[in-house]
Formats: structure tokens, sequence, C-alpha cells
């Protein structure tokens, strides 16, 4: 008998069937398509107990009770058909793993209906990709505890580990896994961004080649910034196109394309009040590169800088830039963690934030030394506010501020767009100010909408007759 199964084999499924059979798990293994099926067990089929079935009737009968089934179809509709598919085959008690990158709202709806039936939801967040499915993701279980109980020794076992702790813990109930996967993936978005940036102002303002650009962040990976996306960024950079020997990244098309999952994290922070600037700014870079022949019209129409311009230091400005995009990484962060703390505020999740940083430091896409970081901040301080409060963030953002200053002033006097790194640096410049514009704002809202304003000497609402006789009045 099989003690899980996986449904659905595309890359993802596929992966995370061979890294639980490598663990000594009996996968039995499921897809529509049955072909897949038949493929994968010529593939793979000698690497670990698999047992292939064609049948939701046949993939039931083989399984230990109560039935774990790791669901890894396409977010949306799909994962609704499969539920479909499976449940009326299944028993009370049973087991459905939902493991893509549903919304988190999604995952709210399908643990009720499931639950309805008697059976059992997990909606899990799995970061690592490709390798990382196979060699060992981080994983973000949320949804019926009780459930998670049933599936933690498979799932710690086959997520990463770091210093001998597993990338895995429960997250919380309801949609509270995808919902940290979610924003996982928004960060994740701020952070390419940000590496997009410091190779796009590097390319242009000292005119560096991929490959000199390949050699300076493999060397900023062997510092405070090392991670996996700069380690892979060192890499792309410095990959060779075989047709035409040019850098790859040369020839590539600078249209970037998305799944939704930063969009989500967007969406859902405005719904909080929380200003995720970083990873809204990555969103919209993203959409504004896909306006590929609008943006070939407007550079052949469109002014930019024309005066003199100063000439930077190479050396100095390669630090800057290393400053400045560990600083802007620091803020978009910070703001994700914020976020995750108002929607576990919102959905009374109570996520710990120190166990998500330390699942966090290995298997998934942003993995990082820094996480370490944050992992000993929420240690300290598990109700910190911000983590920019905490000392050694406030103390490495005081140290960075005057390159990221500098840098910011050479991407504008050259006409170099740093969204995600202007964005971090107006967040940190607003967040550390005691008094923002905000009064006049409801000054002149209060004047064309009568929407009142509080004062700072007394309690209470107000409204000027700006129009009138300009009288204040108490508002009740």
């Amino acid at each position: 008998m099989s003690v899980i199964a996986v449904v659905g084999l595309a890359t993802m499924g596929m992966n995370l069937a061979r890294n639980l059979a490598h663990h000594g798990f009996a996968v039995s293994l499921y897809n529509r398509t049955t072909a897949r099926v038949d493929d994968f067990m010529k593939q793979y089929g000698t690497e670990g107990a698999f047992t292939p079935a064609r049948s939701p009737q046949e993939l039931v009968a083989q399984l230990e009770k109560p039935r774990r089934i790791l669901m890894m179809v396409k977010a949306g509709p799909p994962v609704d058909e499969t539920i479909d598919h499976l449940a009326p085959h299944l028993d009370a008690g049973d087991i459905l793993i939902d493991g893509g990158n549903s919304y988190f709202l999604d995952t709210v709806r399908r643990g009720k209906a499931v639950e309805a039936k008697g059976l059992r939801f997990i909606g899990t967040g799995v970061s690592g990709g490709e390798e990382g499915a196979l060699l060992g993701p981080s994983i973000m279980p949320g949804g019926a505890r009780d459930a998670y109980t049933q599936v933690e020794p498979m799932l710690t076992q086959i997520s990463a580990h770091v210093d001998g702790e597993p990338c895995c813990t429960y997250i919380g109930p309801g949609g509270a896994g995808h919902y940290v996967k979610m924003v996982h993936n928004g960060i994740e978005y701020a952070d390419i961004q940000l590496i997009a940036e410091a190779y796009d102002l590097l390319s242009h303002a000292l005119n560096l080649g991929a490959d000199e650009l390949s050699r300076i962040f493999a060397e900023w990976n062997r510092g405070d910034l090392e991670s996996y996306l700069i380690q892979i960024t060192s890499e792309v950079l410095g990959k060779r196109d075989r047709a035409t020997g040019r850098p790859l990244v040369d020839v590539i098309l600078d249209e970037a394309e998305q799944k939704g999952t930063g969009k989500w994290a967007s969406q859902s922070a405005l719904d909080l009040g929380i200003p995720v600037t970083a990873i809204t700014e990555a969103v919209f870079a993203r959409f504004l590169s896909a306006l590929k022949a609008d943006r070939q019209h407007a550079s052949k129409t469109l002014a930019g800088p024309n005066g003199a311009i100063r000439t930077a230091a190479p050396a100095s400005l390669v630090d800057d830039v290393r400053s400045a995009l560990y600083a802007s990484k620091m803020v978009a962060y910070a703001q994700g963690f914020e976020q995750m703390q108002a929607a576990s505020n919102e959905y009374s999740w109570d996520l710990e934030l120190g166990s998500i940083a330390r699942i966090w430091r290995g298997g998934c896409i942003i993995r990082a030394r820094f996480l370490n970081r944050i992992t000993d901040a929420y240690a300290q301080e598990p109700s910190l506010k911000n983590l920019l409060l905490a000392p050694y963030f406030r103390d490495a953002m005081a140290s960075a501020q005057g390159a990221w200053r500098r840098v910011l002033s050479v991407a504008v006097e050259r006409g170099i767009p740093v969204p995600a790194f202007s964005s971090s640096l107006a967040y940190y410049d607003a967040y550390r100010r005691d008094r923002l514009p905000a009064n006049l704002v409801q000054g002149l809202r209060d004047y064309f909408g009568a929407h009142s304003y509080k004062r700072i000497d007394r309690a209470g609402s107000f409204h000027t007759r700006w129009s009138q006789d300009g009288e204040e009045v108490p508002v009740r």
C-alpha cells in the first residue's frame, strides 16, 4: 500500500513524487492524462516504490487510510475540477493537499467545501522550483492542524534542511499557508526587480558588459547579499548564447511575464492598508515591460537627459549599488513581513513570523543569508512592529543610506529607471518621519468633501466651513 499519492505529474508534481520516493515513502501516481503516468514510470519508475493508477477508484484502493493525496495541478479551476474528480471516491477523514500556487481565499472556500464532505484539506505553499521540488523545497502548509499532523513526517523529511532544521512548519488555519506563499512570491518579485535595476544601472552608467557584471554579482554573493537569486544572476549573466556567441541575456526579449501571485500580494496589501511599495513597483515594472511596442515608439519620441553628466568612479559606484541593493532588499522584506502580520491579525491566523523566516532559509527562491537576521530579530522581539526597527536592520539602513542616495542621484541624472530602489528609499524616508504632509491632504479633503480632520492639540474631529464663514466646527 502507498502512504501518499501525487496527482498531477507536471514538473513540480513529478519531482515531489521522486523526492518522496527517495526518502523511502511508497507513492501512488495519478494524472488525468494517463500517458503522463506511463511516461513517468518509464523514466523514473526504478527510483522508488511507485504505483501507477489510471482511475480515481484504482488510486483510492492503493492508499493507506487516512488517504493522503497531494494535488499538484495548475491554480484556479483545475484545482476545483480535481477535487470534484477525487472527492466522491474518498472516505471521511481522508486528506486532500493543494500544493499549487492557489489564491488564499480560494483555499478558504475549498477547505470549507471539502470539510463539509467529511474530508480534510491542507493548502500548502511549495517554493523552490524544479530543483527544490526534487532536492528539498521550503514548504508552507496551512489548514486543519490535525490533518497536518498526518503528513508532517513526510513533508518535513522531503523539505530542505538548514542547520539540521526542516524548512517546513505548520503556518496556520484556513488559507494561511497559501497566503504566506503569496507574500513569499511578492518579495521574490521585488527582489528580482531590485537585482534587475542594479544590473541595468551598472550596465548603462559604467558601460559594463554581462561578463564583468557576472563577476560582480559572484563577488557580492560572498558577502551580506549571499542568496540564491544573486547566485543565479551571476550564472545567467555569464551564460553565452550558442547561436550568436553573445551573452544570452543580451538576446533575451525584455518583456517580463508573471503568474499573478505578485499582483495578488499587492491587492491584498491594499485591502489591508499596508504599503508594500517594493512589491507593487515590481509588479508595475513587469506591466510596463510588456508595453514593448509602445516603448520602442517612445524611445524615438520622448527626450531624456541632455545636459552634462558627471562621470561616476567605477569602483565606488559598484560599491554604492551593492549597498543600495541590500538596503532596498531590507525594505522589501520588512514590508512583506508587515503585510503577513496584518493578515494574521485580520484573519486570526496567529502567524509566527520568526518561524516563517526560518523555513525560508533553505529550499525556496528567496533563500538568503539575510534571513538568519530576520529569524534572530523575531526571536529577540516576537512582537516587533517593523523589521527596520530591529537593531541590526536599523544600523544597516543608517550605514547604507548615503550610498543609496548617491545611487538614486546617478540614476535620475542619467534617466535610468529604478522604481523599486526609489520607492524603497521613499518608504524608508516616510517611515522615519515624525510628520508627513498628510495634514494638507486632510485639509484639502475637508475643503472639497467635508471629510473632517483631527487636530494635534485637542481630541475630536472637526470641519472648517472653508468657502462660507471660515469657522471651524466639531463633527459628531
